[in-house]
């Protein structure tokens, strides 16, 4: 390393506050600090902002009604259409021949779609679920990868207005027939299979299989030819094959259905880490202007942008910055079908290069195993392009903020490190990139109209420097209506814990806790989870996991409950040092010091894991119920919605080990 870049590196490890360049600033598409103050006294209406970036075929009446809290409804009384707004109107203002989605595959293939294609696909296809009888409320699942088929099915789904259900590619068989009888959905759009590091994989065989479980009769199935002539097979009585359906249907001219701003526009089903997954259900008014408002306030989209979010549309993430906000703001979106590191691990910044990408989105994950990797391979590429960069899907240690910067941002693209859920449909917290400092490490304030607090056990708001609890203490227009036919889990998983129901207050607990700063931003700890009863001391993981993060050199920590024969309960501590993090010799030792400075000997931990990752769902969620499993030395359960799951048997053969 010369002389010059080491000084740049010491300097940005002792930097902890980074402004947004002037240059940014003076295109940003929201510049004003008063946003703030202004959404605070004009709340609710101030979401009219949101709305009015939308075409409605009627007006809405009412912003917000609360009568039946917390089942909130927003933009009563409006009606409107996804597909028209994603599509119909951007090609009525001319917008036609502008791209809509560049599609990258796997082996290297491209294809893209201007909005009139993408209009005349969607048409097409919701001609065919129409003849095959799909109809208005009719739930629809889709099992499919990254192809352009799957935001075209989303789209002709929303434009008949049958809900989409997306069950994510890499689910097992048994997830998908679970989706589908939760749903009591009677049709699947799926394909024959995908590449993967350039093999073909059968997808098929395991669609068919999951059919197998399903309760309800499947009304038809159909299939899209993904892989041509690597994969042979045939196609059952009720299936059909994708391309010979389009071209039946080729030029079709499908109205889009006006839907009521409260009808329901989709159910995601989080993947959990126990038990059934919920059915969180999202309708088209109040989910499709908050999506195309943070797509505009926190990441900047423009019309004219080429803008890339590396998550998989079988998430939230996907849903809602790749597809629905990105087209309802008419601007262009990148879909990549492959892997990050096939076949080199330049690819993503090839594609950033190929495509001249303004914005990119992606996971810390991600960020990290290019830390790994080295900047050798983002120097390869030509990323000037780039305006503005965003994390997502868990919290991001400052060291991976800080390489992020430097190699990807060069130093002139903001970050904005974005906190939210499946359940609430769109960013929460995280700075406004033309209005607010960025502290790595740190999602930021709460986004404008959005009341998030920190609190503790009792609800009271912990003062800077504490941690606590994340609550958001009134609604929003993405937020999650219920749960599909379960109000009472609703009200039992996410407004039972602080709300006061005989005095009609209603506070949404998000379950992550978060440590607060003076400036009150808000660094996000990660997911709260059971506490630990060690010899008959209740204590919090979340409050653990807080002290261990907070010593040098540890990016992220998960704190878990294992089986003792005196204590009944003992703490295990499983952490990831911080990525060329060198003096980690007594990392352990300075860990338990913490963890008895800040709670006390009570909660010493019987022992601490050092690992690369910790084993995660494909959302972020660490899936603190196998590494129970392995402090307690206990048979290792499904690790089939796991991201990593080799991750857990190198882990539970080092505890053994040692």
């Amino acid at each position: 390393m010369s002389q010059e870049n080491a000084n740049l590196e010491a300097r940005l490890e002792e930097q902890d506050a980074f402004e947004p360049p002037e240059s940014f600033v003076e295109q940003a598409n929201v510049t004003d600090p008063g946003v703030y103050e202004e959404f605070e006294e004009n709340w609710p209406e101030c979401w009219e902002r949101a709305a009015d970036l939308l075409s409605w075929d009627e007006e809405y009446e009412t912003v917000l009604e609360d009568d039946d809290a917390p089942f909130y409804e927003w933009f009563t009384g409006g009606t409107l259409n996804a597909s028209y707004n994603c599509l119909d109107r951007h090609v009525e203002e001319g917008a036609k021949n502008r791209a809509a989605i560049k599609w990258e595959g796997e082996l290297g293939e491209t294809r893209t779609y201007t909005y009139g294609d993408l209009l005349n696909e969607v048409e097409a296809f919701a001609a065919t679920l129409r003849d095959l009888g799909v109809e208005e409320d009719d739930v629809v699942t889709l099992y499919l990868p990254m192809i352009p088929e799957l935001p075209i099915a989303m789209l002709a789904c929303a434009r008949i207005g049958a809900p989409h259900a997306v069950v994510f590619a890499g689910f097992s068989a048994d997830a998908l027939a679970t989706r589908m009888n939760a749903a009591e959905s009677e049709y699947l759009v799926t394909c024959d299979g995908y590449y993967r590091r350039g093999d073909a994989l059968d997808h098929i065989s395991k669609a068919n299989e999951g059919l197998e479980s399903v309760e309800h009769d499947v009304s038809d199935v159909v299939v899209v030819d993904r892989l041509g002539d690597d994969l042979s097979h045939s196609l059952g009585s009720n299936q059909h094959d994708w391309d010979e359906l389009m071209a039946d249907h080729e030029g079709a001219s499908v109205e889009p259905v006006s839907r009521d701003a409260e009808d329901m526009l989709f159910l995601m089903y989080t993947s959990g880490t126990t038990g059934q997954p919920k059915g969180v259900k999202h309708t088209t008014g109040g989910y499709l202007a908050y999506t195309a408002w943070t797509s505009r306030a926190v990441l900047d989209i423009k019309p004219e942008d080429t803008y890339w979010c590396s998550a998989d549309i079988g998430w939230i993430t996907g849903h809602s910055y790749i597809v629905y906000g990105p087209l309802a703001l008419g601007t262009t979106t990148v879909m990549y079908e492959g892997t990050p590191d096939y076949p080199e691990k330049d690819r993503l910044w090839e594609i950033v290069e190929e495509n001249r990408v303004d914005i990119f989105y992606t996971a810390p994950t991600a960020i990290r195993a290019f830390m790994k990797w080295g900047a050798e391979y983002p120097e390869r590429c030509d990323l000037s392009s780039l305006r503005l960069l965003g994390t997502v899907g868990e919290p991001i240690n400052p060291r991976a903020w800080k390489w992020y910067y430097k190699h990807i941002g060069n130093e002139k693209c903001p970050i904005v490190d974005t906190w939210w859920q499946t359940e609430t449909g769109g960013m929460m917290i995280t700075t406004l990139p033309g209005v607010n400092t960025m502290k790595p490490g740190s999602a930021g304030p709460p986004l404008p109209g959005i009341d998030a607090r920190v609190v503790d056990a009792e609800g009271e708001e912990v003062s800077g420097g504490e941690a606590g609890y994340v609550t958001v203490n009134n609604p929003w227009p993405g937020m999650l209506r219920t749960l599909y036919n379960n109000d009472d889990r609703f009200l039992s998983e996410y407004w039972a814990e602080y709300s006061d129901e005989d005095a009609d207050e209603w506070v949404y607990f998000p379950e992550d806790g978060a440590k607060l700063d003076d400036d009150g931003y808000i660094t996000i700890l990660g997911r709260v989870d059971d506490v630990i009863n060690v010899s008959g001391h209740r204590l919090g993981t979340m409050e653990i996991e807080s002290a261990v993060v907070g010593v040098e050199g540890i990016a992220e920590a998960a704190v878990v409950g294992g089986e003792h024969e005196v204590k009944g309960e003992a703490v295990y501590v499983y952490a990831i040092p911080e990525d060329g993090y060198e003096d980690q010799d007594d990392l352990d030792e300075r860990a338990s010091e913490a963890i008895d400075t800040s709670i006390g000997p009570i909660a010493r931990p019987e022992e601490v894991i050092f690992t690369p990752e910790l084993p995660k769902t494909r959302s972020g969620k660490i899936m603190r119920r196998l590494l129970e499993d392995i402090a307690s030395g206990n048979e290792l359960g499904d690790t089939s919605t796991l991201r990593n799951p080799e991750i857990v048997d190198e882990i539970a053969d080092q505890v053994e080990a040692e």
